[in-house]
This record gives structure tokens, sequence and C-alpha cells, in this order.
């Protein structure tokens, strides 16, 4: 604070709400239902309003532009738009009234100053805070908190138990650096007054040490501890073994667990009775107690609001038990089941790898549908469009994303034989399939999700780039669901010589369909020579790039639709001797066959990266022991698998097709400390991916002699000693050398592997890296391939608010002290950005870059390198600052030269928005949809949904 300044002064309890007599009880009297109070630091209750929050922030106002503002309009005018901002916050999270703590409002306080862009203000604002909160510890330091009751639920009370207090937040902070646990146990005790209710108590706790998460990233492990605290006395009430159980009091009580949770769930149909089967006092004895310890408060909330088993809206499984529960579910055809129980349970609870969010849902279950999505083709008559639509409801129902090929569906337009008429196309039947996604969600538990699949030359595919936008006809227009290109290398071809493209109806070009290649190329030019010759009137000829520009532009506007590469994905698939991929799934990483008698189903599942970094290095033999457990647990799925359509089951237990991938990448370069936008990345990037496939093709075999080949084997490319790397040569030759670029390098003997692959393999498919967003939430870890987005953020769900910051960094600022209240309220006020914080080192800035900050080359090149050893694609969210026409089409050739397969979300931030936008959108420190695809107009960017946010409850990714 400058010297000669007035004090600044924040809200006092004796300002908000003062009693002149000191009974709260009178307040409480005065306060109508629906109304908020105020806990003041005694203890006591007030009621809540707005008059002292102006005096304080016009006090704040004085301290730093002098006692000649008091008379300014422009000052009352701000202050009274941020107390009626604040004020509306608190009503917004609690509508039906409710309790908020004297430190809370000044926190709203602090936010809504640097919201409104007052840095100055906030911060004057901030030190003063502290200096008060110093000099009341110094006045009472050894003031004991006087006696409270708390009420029993049959309305009688008891005293406060003190000494279970400590244990529980002394447990919580075990073994956490820098975490207080005194400083939880005073603030928990401030917000408690005499008749709280038990659960109030623990509410406390949990909201203490929240609030505290971003002083030290601790504090989100400890408030994860105090949470589980509720969680035990929910469940261990329920299933009668203990009315509350400590952290210590689990290593006991999670063997009496297991038994009674089996009992109760297969007793009310919500487990598979065979579970009973399992020798539980040995699994019993399995559970390890102490990683419960593992997990964020982020993660252990996700578990319990949407992965726990629950009866009558109560939840009784707990962490060690859900693991368990998995993993009985994954063993239960297993001949040693108990033993791979167990096995599988270590690995799942290690956090070292997750199966997806289907899996954890559902195994062990009555229903046991494990699987993660599924690709369908549809055909071009009434009655199977129809069918194909009653798949994906019934799909959508029990499973998860779906990707549907819509290529044989004829165009607008072009004749129909039966009733000598015309196709309306195929933009009237997609706006069905968009309804269906809506109504049909899945069990209840999260949104439907659907991706509709045209190739470029389909001749309704302008129709189709337009299906998201926000304008038009409102019946030609499908808001809900997904949309992406299946592009043909010939057109990229023509947009790189700037050559002419013609449009087609598959009703009479029937074959294009199916052709991949060279093939492809010479029939589609065959068509357009039956256009000079009259023989084919239904077409349209454009510009290739015209066409392009728009598919860019769509993409830059709406989202929509992704773009995503036929010809790689068919030439170097495995099982092209089998069929061919038409389309890829909801997320664009599972390349898989599809037929009119085949649904391609894919069961996913990913290896955590960084717990796999060890001494800055990469723990290859570890990571070939989880690959090996992992794989055995995916193939597993194929055989334990619900299948709600004969088709996807026809087509997996044909194929057996698995996807195993990563997530957690950018944490794995934390540890090494290398930045995202850097070569040290993409090659880390290529021997880390190496290192999973050559394991993953490695456990496959050792399955297939076991158990035997999957029955399409025979002429697959494993078949013919043709590995992923090698099916490089395939994509070079038939689109040819000018138009593609990959690097080819290998650190590991590949040879052994190609020649044990020919003689047998479990799996036609192995590998696929999915969007992982909620189970990166679970194991606390960044999701998939993704750079950072924020350093500093606040996720909104309907759990509520979750303070998260990068650990990483927080820990690098520590150790060269630049880690201060400053630092923090810094990070928020450049909303997660370290960028244009001075005291920050120019390499930490380099390492800390966040998502919009890494140039996109970086990312393309890093999945590249990972695409060279992947049989199927990976989930790939390209980040563009500074969007424009020329960035996106540079980005997106240098995708396809490089040999992407597909990508997935367009995340850009046009030119004219790049700019530091707070004090308009006053969104400070909260994640945006505004980087999800967006205009170039003023008016901002077109909403875009949102798949694999982190912080959706109903999040459509895949995992």
């Amino acid at each position: 604070m400058q010297p000669n300044m007035p004090p600044v002064t924040p809200i006092t309890e004796s300002q908000q709400g003062r009693n002149p007599q000191g009974d709260h009880n009178s307040d409480l009297q005065m306060t109508a239902p629906g109304q908020m109070r105020v806990i003041k630091r005694n203890g006591k209750l007030v009621s809540y309003t707005d008059d002292k929050i102006k005096v304080a922030i016009t006090k704040a106002f004085l301290a730093v532009e002098g006692g000649q503002a008091a008379a300014s309009s422009r000052i009352h005018q701000t202050v009274n738009q941020l107390a009626e901002t604040i004020t509306t916050t608190f009503k917004r999270r609690m509508p039906s009234g409710g309790t908020l703590h004297i430190e809370e409002i000044q926190d709203q306080v602090e936010l809504a100053l640097m919201r409104s862009g007052e840095q100055k203000v906030a911060r004057a604002y901030v030190l003063y805070r502290e200096e008060h909160s110093r000099q009341r510890q110094a006045r009472q330091p050894v003031e004991a908190h006087p006696t409270l009751n708390i009420t029993l639920p049959d309305g009688s009370r008891q005293p406060l138990d003190l000494g279970r207090l400590h244990t529980i937040i002394d447990e919580a902070c075990e073994g956490l650096a820098e975490v207080d646990a005194k400083l939880i146990e005073r603030e928990t005790l401030k917000n408690l007054y005499d008749g709280v209710t038990q659960q109030d108590v623990n509410t406390a706790l949990v909201m203490t040490a929240r609030t505290l998460v971003e002083r030290e990233p601790n504090y989100s492990h400890v408030t994860a501890r105090l949470l589980l605290d509720n969680l035990r006395a929910e469940a261990l009430s329920f299933l009668k073994v203990a009315e509350s159980a400590t952290h210590g009091d689990m290593a006991e009580l999670y063997a009496r667990t297991l038994p009674a949770y089996i009992d109760f769930g297969v007793e009310h149909e919500l487990l598979d009775p065979r579970l009973k089967e399992f020798d539980l006092d040995a699994l019993g004895k399995a559970l390890d107690h102490s990683r419960d310890k593992q997990f964020s408060y982020l993660g252990l909330q996700t578990l319990y609001d949407r992965y726990f088993i629950h009866s009558d809206g109560v939840r009784f499984e707990l962490p060690q038990i859900f693991f368990m529960r998995v993993a009985m579910g994954l063993a239960i055809e297993e001949a040693d089941r108990n033993a791979r129980a167990v096995e599988f349970y270590k690995l799942l609870s290690s956090f070292d790898y997750m199966a997806s969010t289907p899996t954890l849902f559902n195994a062990g279950t009555l229903r046991p549908q494990l699987s993660s999505c599924y690709l369908t083709t549809v055909p071009d008559e009434l009655s199977g469009i129809y069918h194909a639509i009653h798949d994906n409801a019934m799909l959508s129902k029990f499973a998860g994303g779906l990707g549907n090929d819509w290529t044989p569906v004829r165009a607008l337009g072009a004749y129909i034989k039966g009733t000598n008429g015309k196709s309306q196309g195929v933009v009237p039947f997609l706006k069905v399939v968009n309804d269906t996604a809506v109504a049909v969600n899945q069990g209840g538990k999260r949104k439907g999700a659907v991706c509709a699949y045209l190739e470029t030359w389909h001749l309704d595919i302008e129709e189709f780039l337009e299906l998201r936008k926000n304008t038009g006809d409102d019946r030609r227009r499908t808001h809900d669901m997904n949309t992406a290109n299946w592009i043909p290398d010939l057109f990229m071809k023509r947009v790189f010589d700037d050559g002419m493209w013609t449009l087609f109806s598959p009703s009479d070009t029937p074959d294009l369909h199916d052709l991949t290649g060279k093939a492809f190329e010479e029939r589609y030019e065959y068509y357009e020579a039956l256009i000079e010759y009259g023989k084919l009137k239904l077409h349209k000829t454009i510009k290739a790039r015209d066409l392009w520009r728009k598919m860019l532009s769509m993409l830059f506007e709406t989202g929509h639709p992704w773009l995503t590469f036929k010809d790689a994905c068919n030439l170097r698939s495995p099982q092209q001797h089998a069929g061919v991929v038409h389309s890829s799934n909801l997320c664009t990483e599972i390349t898989l066959n599809t037929s009119a008698d085949e649904i391609a189903v894919c069961n996913l599942g990913s290896i955590n990266l960084p717990q796999h970094i060890v001494d800055g290095k990469l723990d290859t033999a570890k990571l070939a022991a989880t690959v090996k457990t992992a794989v055995r647990m995916l193939d597993n799925v194929i055989d334990i698998n619900y299948y709600s359509v004969p088709q996807a089951r026809n087509s997996n237990l044909k194929h057996r097709p698995v996807g195993l991938g990563i997530m957690g990448f950018q944490d794995a370069l934390y540890l090494q400390h290398i930045a995202y936008g850097s070569d040290a990345a993409v090659e880390f990037a290529d021997n880390s991916m190496e290192a999973v496939s050559y394991y993953a093709i490695q456990a496959s075999c050792d399955l297939a002699e076991e158990r035997g080949s999957y029955s399409s084997f025979d002429g697959s490319l494993w078949n013919q000693g043709i590995l992923p790397l090698d099916s490089l040569d395939i994509l070079t030759e038939q689109r040819g050398a000018k138009y593609i670029e990959v690097d080819r390098s290998q650190t590991l003997d590949w040879e052994p592997l190609r020649q044990r692959a020919k003689k047998g393999i479990r799996n036609s498919n192995i590998m696929a890296i999915a969007p992982t967003a909620t189970i990166a939430n679970i194991t606390g870890v960044s999701q998939s391939i993704e750079p950072t987005y924020q350093n500093l953020y606040v996720k909104s769900n309907l759990s509520g608010e979750f303070t998260v910051i990068n650990p990483y960094l927080v820990r690098d600022l520590k150790a060269r002290n630049l880690w201060d209240p400053v630092m923090v309220n810094d990070l928020k006020f450049y909303d997660g950005s370290v960028q244009q914080i001075e005291r920050i080192p120019a390499d930490l800035k380099a390492l800390y870059a966040t998502a919009f900050e890494v140039e996109t080359k970086w990312i393309v090149e890093a999945a590249s390198r990972r695409q060279k050893w992947i049989d199927q694609a990976q989930s790939l969210n390209l980040y563009i600052a500074g969007a424009s026409g020329k960035a996106l089409d540079v980005t997106y050739r240098m995708a396809w030269y490089r040999g992407l397969k597909t990508t997935y979300y367009l995340r850009a931030l046009a030119a004219t928005s790049t700019e530091k936008s707070t004090v308009e959108t006053g969104k400070l420190n909260a994640v945006s949809s505004g980087g999800n695809g967006v205009s170039a107009a003023p008016a901002g960017p077109a909403p875009v949904p949102k798949a694999c946010a982190i912080d959706e409850p109903d999040c459509e990714a895949c995992q």
C-alpha cells in the first residue's frame, strides 16, 4: 500500500448485520424465509445486508484514489454495480436462502474488484485483509473456541466431539507438505454455531479446506480426504457396518464392508449374483485403504456424483469397493477369477491405468454394457434408415458415443424408383437422428451423443456443412449432434493443386463409398468422364479450394464438421482385407470397419502416463507390466459385454478390437521439465507412444498364444507382418510421396515382434487415444494428450465450484520464492496465464504456456509422431490463437500432410478477440466455452457444445 493513504477496510463482522444487543437469535427472528444469514467470527448468526458491502468497497476506492473520490458519480455507480453483483452471486448460489461466513463475503468483494478491472484496489484490499488476519491471531493466540453442541437427527443435542475433529483433520493432512491442520480446524470452528447438525460440520470441514486450494494445491487432497469422512458415514451406516469411521479405521473395515456390499447389491438386483462366487474374504484383505488418499477433491467428487452405485439416492460404494467391483466384473470369466480380480484391482486403484466410463459404470452389474463407442453404416433405403435410427436409440440407451456413416444415402433430388419421385436427401433424416440423441440419453447417466459422417464428394455436402449454423431453416439444422467430413485424399490433392471437384449422388456412384486410394481416384475420374458424355446428369462441379474454404469457414464459425481423412484411416487399417472403414466415432479416435451386418464396437482404457515417469524418465519396465494387464482387461470386455443389437455382437466377437490409449501427457512433460512447444516434447510423444505400441502388440500376441487369434486374422496386415509403422509405406505409395511427410525413426527392435504378429494376435485393433475427460478427473491428471488449458481456474458443475491450480507451476514458483498471495491474484487477473506476469522467468513461461499459447504446429507434430505407432487414431483437439482463414488452411493442410487420420474440435480464438476480455465478460477465473470454435464477427463466437469438457457432468466424451 502506498504511504499516507487511508486504510482499505474490508467488511467486518461489526459492519455486516450488527446486532447491538449481541443476541443473534433476535436477528434470526427478523430474517424472513429464503433470506441469507451471515456467520460472524464469534459463531453467531446475523441477517445479510449489502449496505456494508457498499461501504467497504467505497473505502477501498478512497484508499487508492484519495478522499476526493467520495464525490465521484463513477465511484458510486461502480460500487452499486459491484454490490449488486455480489448479492446476485450469493442468491444464485442459495436461491432458498442459506448461511455465509463473513470471510466468504470478503472473498466475493475481492473477486468482484478483480473482475471489474480494479486491480490496484483489489490488491490493496487483499493486503489489508492479510494484515488484519495476522493482527487478530496476534491478539488472541490461545483463545479457546466456546463449547458447541451438535443437533442429532432425532433432535437431541450432544457436545461436538473435538477429539474426533482433530483426528479427521490430522489424518487428512498426513503426509502432505505445506498444509496446516490447525488452520483448517480454526477456520472450520468459525463456521459453526451452537446447534449445528453433524452433516453441516462435515460440510464446513470440506468447504474450509476447499477455499485454501488456491493457496496450496495439496489442499485439494485434504479436501478429498475430509469429503471421504462424509462418504464413509453414508455408506457404512447404510450397510450397517459402522455409524462412521476414520481413515485409520478403514484398514480393518474395508474387508468387512465388501461382503456386506456384495450381499446388498445382489439382493436388490444391482449387482451380478456371480460376484458372490468370489472369495470375498481374500478380496477384502486385498483392499488397500491407503489408496483413498490419492484422490483430489474433483476426482473423488466426480466418482461420488457419477460412478458410485446408489440405492434410493444413497451411495453405498466407497472408492476401494468401487475399484474392486469393476475388477471383479472384468475377471468374472477368468479361470482364476480371484487372482485376476486382485491383479485388476491393484492396477485400477493405483491410478496407473483407468478403464473407460461405461466399464466403470457397469462392470459387475446385471447389464454389463462396458464398451465405449459404436460405429454404424446407414443403407440407402427407407426401412434401413429407420432401422439404423432405432439402433442408435438402443445403443444410446445402454451404451456410449455413436458414429454414423451417412454417405450411402442418396442426395437431394436423386431419383426414387419405387415412388417415381425425388429424394429429400440426407439432411431431413439427420434432424431425426439429432432429436433421437436428445430423447434417448444414456440410461439417464449422461447425454446421448452422436456424430454423422459424410464423404466430401456427396452432393449434399454443402448443406451438410451448415447443419450447425444458428441461422436458416431450423428444420434443416441439427443443434445437438456432431458432424464430420470424411475426406478422400483425391480432394486434398485437388486443394493443393487448385483443381476442380465434382459432387455426386451415391445412388449414381455407389462404389465410391467402398473404394480407397488409387482405386477410388480411378473410379472417381471415370464418373467425371461420364458427365462429359451426358450420362450422369445429377452432379455439381466446383473449385476444390472453394469447398475447402467453406469447410474451414464452417469449422471456424460453428466448430463443425470436423475434418477426418478417409484414405489414411483405410490404407493403414490392419483389417482392410475384411472391409472398409466408413467413418470414425463420436470422438474421432476409432477407425473400424462397418457394414450392413456389422456395427463396429470399441472398448477403451487409458494408461496414466505420469504414473510411469520415474526419476524424470519413462519407466519402460513398469509400463510393460501395466500394458500387459490393461490389454487383458480390455480383451475380457469383449466376452463379458452386453450387446443391445446383434450386429454389434457379431462384429466385436469376430474382430475383437480394443483401444488402449494414454492420458496425462502434459503432466508427464511437467515431470521432465519439458515445454509442450518444443522438439523435446515431440520426441517424447514419439518415444512414449512407441513403447506403448510395442508392449500393447506384444500383450495381444501373448493373449493369442493363450486364447487364440481373432477369427478374421488371416489376411490382415498383422498376418502379413505389417505393423502400424510399416503401413505408412502403403499410404505413401497410394497417396504419392509428394503429398506426405512423416518421421520414420524408431528406437526399439521391432523385427522379433513383427514375426510374432505374423503367427497370431488376439485383437484386430489395439490402440486408440480417446479424450479421457472424466477418467482424467478421477486420477487427477490432464486429459488425454491435451496441453494445459489454464494454470488457475474454477470449474463449475452440479457438484459446485472446484478451484483447479497447476501444482507443478506452484512447486516451481515456490522453489524460486515467487509464490505469494500477489502471485495468486496475478494468475487470477490474467486468466491463468503466466506470460504477462513480469516476475516469472522466461523458462517457466515456456514450460507453463497454456493451450492457446502453444503454437499449433507443435500439437500437430506430436500427433504425427504418435500416429505412426497407432493402428487406430487419436482424439486431437487443435488450439489456434489469432485464428484466421490462412491459419486454419495451413494447420489442416499440415495435419493431412503429416499423415494424421483424424482431427477433433477446433478450439480457436479469433484475432480480434485474443486480447484480455475480463472487464467486458466479467468471467475472470472461469472456463469459458468461447474457445470451442469462433466466428470472426464482432458479435463473438457461435456456441459450440461442450464435448470433452472436464467440468461437465454430462460430458459427451467416450471416457
